[in-house]
């Protein structure tokens, strides 16, 4: 006969051995692979890597596991899961990885999808202007609608990739548009046709996209891998895959690519080592340069040559990594925020090197600058994410002209060259809800708007003539408002959910002065 106290130690033990919960791993295994992929790096469903999850506005994941997630597949696990195994799970998938995942070109041209029945139409299906189309990408279900802007109906409304990231960018003519996702899915959209043409995964985990100035190369900036890969534009094939490192051999996630227009090139922004990278565009390109290095003589500087032809690269070595670039008109010189978020480094493309520092302390957006005239003078703006200010650059000397307090650290800012004034939105903190209109010459606050009262007021989009302002209610129950742009008195209000970018034919593929490119 076992002792009463043993049996009870025992009882406990094939009690707690009855009860044991699977591994976050085996959960995982069991619930979230098929969808997700087993490698976790996504499949039907979005990645679940920390590269993905931590930049996701929304609820927290495990919220998400519990009880699902709206206008999506995500189905809710709290009836399947305990509270330990859902927390379990969370932290598993916000785990990183144990390696650097690989997505070679094989990888991306084997996730191509080509959609069966396209027909292109010899013109647009609809009668708007095709100049003066509007895209506005909708996060709270993941979708984009097409919208008439002269008369703001609705022309179509599909759906894209989990997660839109970065501006979409249009074809020179305007005709086809193409839409990335965090988890790397490029898809292209026939804006005559009102319809998808294909879709690819070009990264795992990805930043951005920028076309070249003759419409034919499109640029994908990734985390993971390390690379930047170059797709065709007419039919999504890979041109280019580019490991990205320095002349050490250090990795560097892309933290963007941008186009040079008036330099047949891409710049790249490098997150983690201090270069910029310069790719060609043009298959007449002049021999580039790695960088510079000192000579033996005092006070020499020689260049250091590559390659030429198209996608030759350039390195450009400064003294740290800067990212978030703005360009001047002529795209001759860059401004990009230090790795601290103090200051503004100001690099000059055809030299090669750095030329000046700003000191903007308060992390500036640069990516969402703006330039205008002003009194004769070219003036260039920035928001900043962690101050209640807007900054004045002279873009000629780069000297700081002077600062515009708001009501709390912006996103994005946008005008027009046919507007007076600099729209600028107060994304973060109490008074989210607020947009300033600010005078062109004056620099003064004329007018703040509160449209939706408590909730975000964000991003400002012209139509192509800079008659009306497009301004979102970045909710899920929101809405796009329409203003007009001199009056600033509300036209119309059109029901979307979460519309965050708003993006006009004309303005971007003309490189307006009043938007970010």
């Amino acid at each position: 006969m076992i002792p009463r106290i043993a049996s009870i130690s025992l009882l406990l033990t094939v009690s707690t051995i009855a009860v044991a919960e699977p591994s976050a791993k085996t959960v995982y295994e069991q619930k979230c692979a098929a969808c997700h992929g087993a490698d976790r790096l996504g499949g039907t469903g979005p990645a679940l890597i920390p590269e993905t999850l931590k930049r996701m506005r929304g609820p927290a994941v495990s919220q998400v596991i519990s009880n699902g997630r709206a206008a999506t597949q995500m189905p809710a696990f709290a009836d399947q899961l305990s509270a330990d195994e859902v927390a379990a799970l969370a932290d598993y998938v916000k785990t990183p990885l144990e390696r650097q995942p690989k997505w070679s070109k094989e990888n991306i041209m084997a996730s191509g999808v080509l959609h069966d029945g396209y027909q292109p139409p010899d013109k647009p299906v609809f009668n708007a202007d095709a100049m003066n189309i509007f895209l506005v990408v909708e996060t709270g279900d993941h979708h984009v609608s097409v919208l008439d802007g002269d008369t703001f109906e609705r022309l179509d409304r599909f759906p894209t990739p989990f997660a839109v990231h970065g501006g979409p960018k249009f074809t020179p003519d305007g005709r086809f548009v193409f839409i990335m996702s965090r988890d790397g899915w490029v898809q292209k959209y026939d804006l005559w046709a009102l319809q998808e043409v294909a879709r690819i995964r070009a990264g795992l985990n990805s930043r951005n996209i920028a076309i070249s100035k003759d419409g034919l190369w499109l640029a994908v900036a990734n985390y993971l891998p390390n690379t930047l890969t170059i797709l065709s534009t007419g039919d999504l094939s890979v041109a280019r895959v580019f490991d990205v490192a320095d002349k050490a051999g250090t990795p560097s996630r892309v933290s963007a690519v941008y186009q040079a227009p008036t330099r047949d090139s891409f710049v790249l922004a490098l997150k983690d080592v201090a270069e910029i990278w310069e790719i060609a565009t043009d298959p007449n390109a002049q021999p580039v340069y790695e960088g510079y290095v000192h000579s033996h003589e005092a006070g020499m500087v020689e260049a250091v040559p590559s390659s030429s032809g198209l996608f030759a690269r350039r390195r450009i070595v400064v003294p740290e990594p800067i990212d978030d670039f703005f360009f001047d008109p002529s795209y001759r010189n860059l401004i990009g925020t230090a790795r601290d978020g103090s200051k503004g480094v100001v690099v000059n493309l055809t030299v090669g090197r750095q030329i000046a520092e700003l000191p903007l302390p308060g992390m500036p957006h640069l990516g969402s600058g703006i330039s205008w005239m002003r009194n004769g003078r070219r003036v260039m703006a920035t928001p900043h994410l962690k101050e209640p200010k807007l900054s004045i650059i002279g873009v000629d000397d780069w000297s700081l002209i002077g600062t515009i307090k708001t009501e709390g650290p912006g996103f994005f800012l946008r005008s027009h060259e046919n507007s007076d004034y600099v729209w600028a939105d107060v994304f973060f903190g109490p008074h989210k809800d607020a947009m300033h209109v600010i005078d062109k010459q004056t620099l003064e606050i004329v007018k703040t708007l509160r449209p939706a009262p408590g909730k975000t007021v964000a991003h400002v989009e012209f139509d192509r003539n800079g008659r009306y302002a497009l301004v979102s209610v970045w909710e899920d129950d929101g809405a796009v408002i329409v203003f007009d742009a001199k009056t600033l008195e509300e036209v119309r209000r059109l029901p979307m959910r979460k519309p965050s970018g708003k993006y006009n034919v004309w303005n971007k593929i003309t490189f307006s002065e009043g938007t970010s490119h």
